[in-house]
């Protein structure tokens, strides 16, 4: 089963990024990041975000609910408080975009994760790593879903911090 989870940080961002990385990679081997990317943050003023997109081998028993534990516990670990507002700088930030093709709508996890389709920091990378990859509510492949996106209205610039050797 593989999973697909965003992360960014807009605070102390290239140390968060490789703790959550190496994270990661210690909890799911065989996990692969996509290329880092730089852009402004969204509904808050503050230092720019980068943002990455991960693939992540999953126990398809353990469930989406184990992964959002873990992805909780590394955001802790860079510093994230369990009560951190949403809409503000943040040291690291994970959320799951897709676990496999699971359509699900439960109090705080619902996937596909339905924001995905508007944020180009989620969208492109995640074009990046599973562009073939159908999603499961559109139907359509992530790779058209980005090309049919507006890039000049919400642009990514890429930045050189190689998560995949975190």
């Amino acid at each position: 089963m593989l999973a697909w989870v965003s992360g960014g940080s807009n605070l102390n961002a290239p140390k968060n990024l490789m703790l959550a990385a190496r994270e990661l990679k210690a909890r799911y081997p065989g996990a692969r990041f996509s290329h880092c990317y730089r852009n402004a943050p969204v509904g808050f003023e503050g230092p720019d975000f980068i943002n990455f997109v991960a693939q992540l081998p999953c126990d398809a028993d353990a469930g989406p609910e184990a992964l959002r534990e873990q992805l909780q516990r590394i955001e802790r670990l860079c510093g994230r408080p369990a009560d951190a507002p949403r809409w503000a700088p943040r040291a690291m930030d994970l959320d799951i975009l897709l676990y496999g093709s699971l359509v699900q709508d439960q109090p705080g996890l619902v996937l596909p994760r339905p924001d995905l389709v508007r944020w180009a920091f989620m969208l492109g990378p995640l074009a990046e790593l599973a562009p073939d990859v159908v999603h499961p509510t559109l139907h359509t492949s992530i790779a058209a879903l980005w090309a049919q996106f507006d890039k000049l209205a919400h642009p990514l610039d890429r930045i050189d911090l190689d998560l995949n050797a975190a």
